[in-house]
């Protein structure tokens, strides 16, 4: 488990709730906001602390979502709006 304070679970947490529909942001952008060390960390907060957030809009910096969660996540954006293409979200357009 990665040294976090319940404060800045609460900070990422808070972020996550306010990405609007149509719109992303990656770890790293999460992380840096927080002021994490790493991306990873924002994923550990994800895996265990985000079901009722809308974890879609939170994506890799590549664009390309995990494996097991692509076509869940790729829908569900899609649905939003988000610009994809070949299985990769378009971040110049959908990231915050």
């Amino acid at each position: 488990m990665p040294a976090t304070t319940d404060d800045q679970v609460e900070r990422v947490r808070a972020l996550v709730a306010a990405i609007p529909p149509g719109r992303v942001a990656t770890y790293g952008d999460l992380a840096a906001a927080v002021g994490l060390s790493s991306p990873r960390t924002v994923g550990w907060i994800m895996r265990t602390d985000s079901s009722d957030l809308p974890w879609h809009r939170v994506v890799p910096a590549s664009g390309r979502p995990s494996p097991h969660l692509a076509g869940r996540q790729l829908r569900l954006l899609a649905e939003e709006g988000v610009p994809i293409t070949d299985g990769r979200i378009d971040l110049r357009t959908a990231r915050l």
